[in-house]
């Protein structure tokens, strides 16, 4: 038994042609409120690591993280959420609105927003921008959420960040009902570190939802809106166009909305939010796409539709269809922001593009962190992304025997998540990560047998056993028998399992 840790076509205009005429089958009532929004048509970076992000090496400075950590996990916990913008747009007043220095990227939508937020920052960077990025949650450090230049802040800088911004914290906790929360305090900690740097663009990822959402305070010029699908329902709401009342928030008067492939009741609200602020829409399928993708050693090979053309032959070194689509979003983002479509009739350097593509790297989405048998990390934890992820293994591998190992949050769909893996699962393996948000792995274990069947299911509570018995059942055909392990459920148990494996 291995131990761990491990050591480590088509003529593309028809395609698009195709992709055009099956978008616009759709229900004909979006026509109308189509009628009333512009949309977006043409007229007439360094590389990146794989951010496995350790403990500072000085003990002093670790010491420093881990007493701010405290503090911040001290707040209100980022699941714990009050609909209002009062507390953050005091403390941006405070702080002299430093979310107003530098243009932004804002982005929301259920699956795929940290993806497409990476490849925005890469095509950025290759374009010579310094860019901040915010997203959440991270996947092994706290520092990982604010980056500048592709990077996450170093230890030193995020703990000068947070003293920077403390007195001014307390300031506003001291008049308001509530103190800042957790994620108030950390997205006002990235709005000043991307002043300070100073950023030419911010590319900014919401933590849940959009309207309410901490990020809020800034003012857009592209909205960038990821398939919707329904997570989070006992707060944003139980169907996809509820859910997008909320989402549809980030969207300001006048900007440029890039719009993913939706659910017909997404778009709608979506689309009648645009026509009620002036907005700009670019919808996928009909503004831009994808062309064309096949399989290669590493990734994919995609042609993407822009708003300003075609881009042909670009690599980009991540799994699945879903993350090509992901690309063709991020593409439109950047035109956009560089008024391709509206202003601009030309298409970015299609070189300059291949090299930013080329260099995104997402960790813990389809990452592969061990060989013999092969360990494959995706932070899926919606029924959506579960699907995305099963047919992005299929495609991507070909293991003749999967064995999943599973710890999710207590607060997920976890029954529609573990039927969407049920068909590429051999057996699985179910766990808990170590918060308090973890399902209870008795309780986790009952839904896996409805779903699986008792002889397939095996209950480990700790995570480094199970990582541990995935493996042995992975190698139970013999050692080159091409099994493999897909560790998923929830970006905490991925980031966990990430550190078990050697990769932080």
């Amino acid at each position: 038994m291995s131990q761990l840790p491990p050591h480590d076509d088509s003529d593309a205009p028809d395609a698009f042609e195709e992709i055009v005429e099956a978008e616009t089958g759709r229900d004909p009532d979006l026509a109308v409120i189509e009628a009333g929004s512009r949309t977006l048509r043409t007229q007439g970076a360094p590389q990146q690591g794989d951010e496995a992000v350790r403990r500072p090496q000085d003990p002093e400075v670790d010491k420093a993280l881990r007493v701010i950590e405290q503090e911040l996990l001290g707040r209100w916990p980022e699941t714990k959420l009050d609909p209002s913008l009062v507390r953050m747009a005091a403390l941006m007043d405070v702080l002299g609105e430093p979310q107003r220095a530098y243009p932004s990227v804002h982005i929301t939508g259920t699956n795929g927003k940290t993806s497409t937020a990476r490849m925005i920052e890469a095509l950025f960077g290759a374009f010579e921008l310094r860019t901040g990025r915010y997203t959440s949650p991270h996947v092994q450090s706290i520092t990982e959420r604010i980056s500048l230049d592709g990077s996450p802040i170093d230890p030193e800088r995020f703990i000068e960040t947070y003293k920077d911004i403390q007195p001014y914290v307390e300031m506003t906790d001291s008049v308001q009902e509530h103190r800042l929360s957790f994620f108030e305090t950390l997205t006002g900690m990235a709005y000043a570190a991307f002043a300070d740097a100073p950023v030419d663009v911010a590319v900014v990822e919401v933590g849940m939802g959009g309207s309410w959402d901490a990020t809020n305070v800034i003012d857009a010029s592209v909205a960038v809106i990821t398939p919707i699908d329904l997570d989070h329902t006992d707060r944003l709401g139980a169907t996809s166009g509820e859910i997008a009342v909320e989402k549809s928030g980030i969207i300001k008067q006048g900007a440029t909305v890039v719009l993913a492939q939706q659910p017909v009741d997404a778009a709608q609200v979506m689309l009648k939010k645009a026509v009620e602020v002036d907005a700009t829409v670019a919808r996928e399928g009909m503004e831009f796409g994808v062309v064309s993708r096949e399989v290669a050693v590493g990734g994919q090979l995609v042609t993407l539709r822009g708003l300003g053309g075609e881009y042909e032959e670009v690599f980009l070194p991540l799994h699945g269809a879903h993350q090509a689509h992901n690309a063709a979003v991020a593409l439109a983002a950047v035109e956009a922001f560089f008024g391709i479509g509206a202003e601009h009739a030309r298409t970015l350097d299609i070189d300059t593009v291949r090299k930013a593509f080329a260099s995104v790297t997402s960790p813990g989405r389809l990452e592969v962190v061990r060989r013999s048998p092969t360990v494959v990390l995706d932070a899926a934890h919606n029924p959506a992304g579960a699907r995305a992820a099963a047919a992005a293994v299929g495609e991507a591998f070909s293991f003749s025997r999967l064995i999943g190992v599973v710890g999710a949050s207590g607060d997920k769909d976890v029954k529609g998540m573990l039927e969407a893996f049920e068909p590429v699962f051999a057996e699985v393996v179910v766990t808990r990560n170590s918060t308090p948000r973890a399902m209870d792995v008795d309780e986790l274990a009952a839904i896996a047998v409805e779903v699986f069947g008792d002889d397939r299911v095996q209950v480990e509570p700790r995570l480094d056993d199970a990582l541990e018995a995935a493996v042995t059942l992975a190698e139970e055909e013999g050692e080159f028998s091409g099994g493999g392990v897909l560790v998923t459920g929830s970006v905490i148990t991925v980031g966990e399992a990430r550190l078990l494996l050697g990769r932080g």
